[in-house]
């Protein structure tokens, strides 16, 4: 489960507050009034970001898509690295058929999975001459000099996760379920190079007792790519000889009816989704060669209830594969000898709570030395370990030394320079507040900032490591896109358009303490009128998200929902939006805090920080409280108006309303097993405390959510209707998780700011 504030934020780019200090100084002329119908419009306030920026091989030039506001028109730009000058490298006339516009895909499902997952358009040739377009599942191969593409697979069914062989002269993709090689030269044929998977094949012909359409050679399931960010399930060997795999069999995982009611004859897509205690995709690892063969399965010890979240190459020959328990609290890193088909496990890593999958394990250049990230000091750092790269079975591997340390998160290791000797890594070292930009020395010296401004920078590095592209924001400074040269300046290529005539109001942020004297991060919304405003007379809404892993309170663009806060400020509602115990980027105690139950930690944060800010600020009305959220800030909401009366109305989007309803891995990471914590679910799930239900509720689901599935949503009304519990309850019919879309959600913001209004300001709220 994944914060739907940063999903919405990937969706539409029409975010947050204006340059408030340019405001400021300088009365804005043009004044314009904000709307829910301008925040939703295609392409926004802000304007439409560039997509899919894409390093060259050769370090050359960084591209990107950059549409116009309807997103129906746009070209393949790029900035060359040794000037910083923008320039068109695609154009529209041609982008329109080699990349159309997610728009012309109809359906929702597969919308949504290419926009949550930043899915690309296309890919650079490893000689930097040519690209591959996916153009509707159908692959396109271009090339620069002559601006002539040629098409290169016809096949009814849509390909996927198209990739480059190593020396360019092929490619690779994905089709029903398999794998498939086709070399690029006029004429050539595709070879299916693994073939269990086939629906063609019959099911003794396999010999495995298994059906063929439950087989997923390379191909990412769901809940793979959600809960543990996987993007790719094949790797070509650095020879290109060989290609390794993952093979997902998933004939014991049970199904959930996406139905689609719109239509005079619904259909149902059976989304195959383990749920807590359920069985999970059985996963083994092959390799194959990559003209065809016979599959080599390689061992990674007895335990076979496992999970694979990342495996790739050291180098031709050997492999390195990940393997995580069932439990997620013990991490193994084997080093496999393709050859033998040996293996040794070289490291383990282990945590009472839980083991966070990231994508920081790199092997260096040189071949005997990789980067590994651990919490074993209670908070995520760096370590520097070595191996024998000429047999690298034959020890375990051997820790140099951990690269930096302090009371801070690292958040990604963003590139190496084995030349010069440094690690580049975003942390969250001087304030956890901000994301920015260090760099160590791989002897652990010289450790220094790299980015200078104080808010959220996100480093996208060439494969010369000198070379970045800086998304920078801060909490009143809409995205920017920067053009960086380690140890030169940034050059600015595309910055969000000049909000200053629609006069937001700045946030500010609010420091609260929780009752073991941990602090609390808030951000804090207050009508324009709050120092004149007498006592008693603001209404407050609490908008947490506070599940884990997230952060809520950055000092970043805050998205469609403080663009929203800004639209309840001007019907006079106050937000308070607070990050609590249990949540991400403050290290292992406090992201731990509710292990095993949910909910009750959560709350305890949000009460005390509430009472402070009741304390500290006068002009709110104890008596008109709200409460809104989505995804697990739905579940909060609903979890806050069960366990509380203090809260006179809520919201709840998208929730979780029994834990044993959510997918296995999420769950299990944070809840256990329903057999190991039985009663922790059942307190920590609001369906179980209906008749408990505190103030008015609006409950809203999309029923295409295959992610918080419609079913939550209908248990939870059923339990409220035995309780005896009114309540409002608005479905959106084939939406997904986010509800996205211009109408959708102009109708779903309406209709939160009418229910606020209504029962905080409107004549509800005398009652």
């Amino acid at each position: 489960m994944k914060p739907i504030q940063a999903f919405l934020t990937s969706l539409c780019t029409c975010w947050l507050l204006a340059v408030f200090a340019a405001a400021q100084a300088k009365p804005a002329t043009n004044s314009q009034q904000l709307t829910i119908e301008k925040i939703f419009a295609e392409g926004g306030l802000t304007g439409r970001a560039p997509t899919n920026i894409e390093w060259s091989p050769d370090g050359k030039k960084v591209s990107f898509v950059q549409r116009d506001a309807s997103g129906e028109h746009g070209a393949l730009w790029y900035v060359d690295a040794s000037t910083g000058k923008k320039a068109i490298l695609v154009a529209e006339e041609k982008l329109a058929t080699l990349a159309p516009p997610v728009s012309k895909i109809k359906s929702e499902r597969e919308k949504t999975w290419i926009e949550r997952y930043h899915v690309a358009s296309y890919h650079w040739a490893p000689d930097s001459q040519h690209l591959l377009f996916d153009s509707m599942g159908q692959l396109w191969y271009y090339s620069l000099d002559s601006g002539t593409a040629v098409q290169i697979t016809t096949a009814s069914q849509a390909t996927g996760d198209p990739k480059f062989s190593p020396d360019g002269k092929r490619i690779s993709y994905i089709r029903d379920r398999n794998l498939y090689v086709r070399p690029l030269e006029a004429g050539a044929a595709e070879k299916e190079i693994t073939e269990d998977a086939n629906p063609k094949i019959k099911k003794h012909e396999l010999n495995t007792g298994t059906r063929t359409e439950d087989l997923l050679n390379g191909e990412v399931d769901w809940v793979y790519a959600e809960e543990l960010d996987v993007r790719s399930n094949y790797f070509w060997e650095p020879g290109g000889k060989h290609i390794a795999f993952l093979q997902m069999n998933e004939e014991n995982v049970p199904t959930y009816p996406l139905t689609d009611l719109l239509d005079v004859q619904a259909s149902v897509d059976k989304e195959k989704y383990p749920k807590p205690g359920d069985p999970n995709p059985s996963v083994r690892l092959g390799m194959i060669g990559s003209d065809g063969g016979k599959v080599k399965w390689i061992s990674l010890g007895k335990d076979q209830d496992i999970y694979i979240p990342r495996f790739g190459w050291i180098s031709d020959g050997w492999l390195w594969v990940q393997v995580l328990n069932r439990a997620q609290n013990k991490l193994d890193l084997y080093f496999v000898d393709t050859a033998s088909g040996k293996s040794r496990r070289v490291l383990e890593e282990s945590n009472p709570q839980w083991v966070e999958v990231t994508d920081d394990f790199q092997v260096l250049k040189s071949g005997d030395r990789f980067l590994w990230s651990s919490w074993r000091t209670g908070y995520t750092h760096l370590y520097l370990y070595s191996f024998d790269k000429s047999n690298p079975l034959a020890a375990d591997a051997r820790i140099e030394r951990q690269l930096e340390n302090g009371d801070y998160e690292v958040t990604s290791v963003d590139s190496v320079d084995d030349s010069a000797g440094w690690v580049y890594f975003t942390a969250n070292k001087d304030d956890a507040r901000d994301r920015q930009l260090y760099r160590v020395k791989l002897d652990g010296s010289g450790m220094s900032r790299i980015s200078e401004q104080a808010g959220t920078h996100e480093a996208d590095f060439a494969a010369d490591a000198k070379h970045y592209v800086d998304r920078f924001s801060t909490l009143q400074t809409p995205p920017s896109l920067s053009f960086c040269t380690i140890g030169a300046s940034c050059n600015q290529f595309w910055q969000s358009n000049d909000l200053a005539p629609y006069h937001m109001v700045p946030p500010k942020f609010v420091d609260f303490k929780a009752d073991d004297g941990t602090v609390l991060y808030g951000v804090l919304w207050l009508p324009e009128n709050a120092a004149t405003a007498a006592p008693g007379s603001v209404p407050l809404i609490i908008n947490p998200y506070g599940g884990p892993h997230a952060q809520d309170v950055t000092n970043a663009w805050r998205g469609a929902f403080g663009l929203f806060n800004q639209i309840l400020l001007r019907r006079g509602l106050a937000v308070l939006t607070v990050d609590n115990r249990g949540m991400g980027a403050r290290g292992e105690k406090f992201a731990a805090a509710n292990f095993h139950h949910f909910g009750d930690v959560e709350l305890k944060d949000q009460l005390a920080a509430l009472d402070q800010a009741l304390q500290q600020y006068p002009i709110f009305d104890r008596n008109r409280l709200g409460w809104w959220g989505w995804s697990y800030g739905g579940y909060f909401t609903l979890y806050a108006m069960t366990h509380s009366d203090r809260f006179k109305t809520g919201v709840s989007v998208a929730p979780v309303t029994n834990w044993l309803l959510y997918d296995s891995i999420y769950t299990e990471r944070y809840m256990g097993l329903p057999k190991d914590n039985g009663a922790g679910y059942r307190k920590s799930s609001p369906v179980n405390n209906a008749p408990d239900l505190h103030g008015q509720l609006l409950e809203v689901h999309g029923t295409g959510d295959d992610n918080v599935h419609f079913q939550n949503t209908v248990q939870m009304a059923q339990a409220l209707i035995n309780a005896g519990k009114q309540f409002d309850l608005m479905i959106y019919p084939g939406k997904t998780h986010g509800i996205s879309g211009t109408t959708a959600s102009t109708h779903l913001f309406h209709m939160i700011e009418d229910h606020f209004v209504r029962y905080l300001s409107g004549s509800a709220a005398a009652r």
